[in-house]
């Protein structure tokens, strides 16, 4: 995957797809970050919720404005990220995979998402995404058949059938949000290590070398997953 999850996919989001690997420094870091985010790095505040079963109506209210705004241009609309999970924890923030034909041909799409109320604040090779001025959702632009979209719905799906990984992932995220971050993707970057092992798992779950697990809590303690797609 390229290096970099912003505003927590690039450098994302709230899905937090691992982009930076450990031999990568912080100028390196910095300097890539700068290139890409329109805007430059922003301070971070970083509220972890519970599950808001108005979460799936929201996503549909925003894929029906992209499909408005993009008429024929849209190859598809997923709901990604935490808020995707019925019963997962997560940053009340409406994450989107958009795919378009051709990701570099931004006079397709950008001017219509712009028209529609998006801003544009991140371009980076094969990865844009634009969002909504109070921030609340985050549009990541890919084309199909990216590795990166691959990963947002295998790990989401994974999420939705394992409780296991799904509390795991909900106390990793409640106890980063206890920290002080200078910047979204900080936040982001110190998720690398779950979301890389969560991931191993949803692949081999997709591959079908593995099974769902039951939940590490008491029954009663997790609301499991309703099993109906919001995508």
């Amino acid at each position: 995957m390229t290096a970099s999850a912003a505003d927590e996919v690039l450098v994302g989001a709230t899905c937090a797809i691992p982009r930076w690997d450990a031999r990568q420094v912080d100028e390196e870091r910095a300097a890539y970050l700068d290139r890409v985010l329109i805007g430059g790095r922003e301070p971070a505040q970083i509220s972890v919720v519970d599950y808001d079963a108005r979460w799936p109506t929201r996503f549909r209210e925003i894929a029906e404005r992209l499909r408005r705004a993009l008429t024929g241009d849209v190859v598809g609309v997923e709901h990604i990220g935490s808020t995707s999970v019925p019963g997962l924890a997560a940053k009340p923030i409406i994450d989107v995979l958009l795919t378009v034909a051709d990701v570099d041909d931004e006079a397709a799409y950008v001017p219509a998402l712009e028209s529609a109320g998006f801003l544009l604040r991140v371009r980076e090779p094969g990865h844009r995404m634009v969002r909504t001025p109070t921030r609340d959702v985050h549009v990541h632009v890919y084309e199909p058949g990216r590795q990166e979209v691959r990963d947002y719905l295998d790990l989401r799906d994974w999420l939705r059938v394992d409780a296991a990984d799904r509390e795991l992932y909900a106390a990793t995220k409640r106890t980063l949000a206890e920290q002080q971050w200078d910047d979204m993707n900080d936040y982001a970057d110190a998720k690398t290590e779950l979301v890389h092992d969560v991931l191993t798992r949803a692949r081999a779950w997709r591959a079908g070398a593995i099974a769902p697990r039951a939940s590490r809590q008491p029954p009663g303690t997790v609301d499991p997953p309703d099993g109906a797609s919001t995508a």
